[in-house]
């Protein structure tokens, strides 16, 4: 039996529960992107993925059959992030940002310091704003199903998009000034 699923072996059979379970993991690799883009660390990602997997399956009976995994699954680890990031803010732990800048090795190519410039701009801009940009831009859902998957109007959800293309958009002209500034100077 592989993760506790049916097997020739165990003579099971493959019931509506069994299908719930695959189609979930068929989402894993969505979740982790998505957990990489709202957390600021992978290992934070990675845990925030084991949560909501470990809240879905306990949950199974929640989930109507039929209806796509992959919106409930987001809803479940969307809710657990905004959960998270409420607690952080009560107990005020937050990472010194000189051990952030330690953390990445610098590039060695273009396109990767292109690519990390994205993604600090990314984290850069506020949760609501990239939680709204990265179920649009990234990981496809359309308006109405990221708005409903975040809890928000979809009015609401167009605007923190505008929003967060306009932020984003300001901080890669300063990254890209900057860059400029140093090619320079050298």
């Amino acid at each position: 039996m592989l993760y506790g699923f049916p097997s020739k072996e165990t003579g099971r059979q493959w019931g509506p529960m069994d299908e719930k379970r695959t189609a979930i993991l068929a989402e894993i690799p969505r979740l982790r992107r998505y957990a990489r883009a709202l957390m600021r660390d992978r290992d934070a990602a990675d845990d925030l993925v084991q949560d909501c997997l470990e809240r879905a399956l306990g949950r199974l009976d929640n989930w109507r059959t039929g209806e796509n995994p992959r919106r409930w699954l987001f809803t479940i680890m969307h809710h657990l992030f905004v959960d998270q990031t409420r607690k952080v803010r009560r107990r005020s732990e937050t990472m010194p940002i000189d051990a952030v800048q330690n953390m990445g090795l610098p590039a060695t190519q273009v396109d990767n310091i292109a690519s990390r410039e994205i993604l600090e701009a990314l984290q850069a801009i506020a949760p609501e704003r990239r939680a709204a940009l990265v179920m649009v831009a990234i990981e496809g859902f359309s308006y109405a199903e990221a708005a409903n998957v975040l809890g928000i109007p979809a009015g609401t959800l167009m605007s923190r998009i505008s929003r967060g293309r306009e932020e984003l958009r300001g901080l890669l002209d300063d990254a890209e000034r900057r860059r400029a500034i140093r090619v320079v100077e050298k």
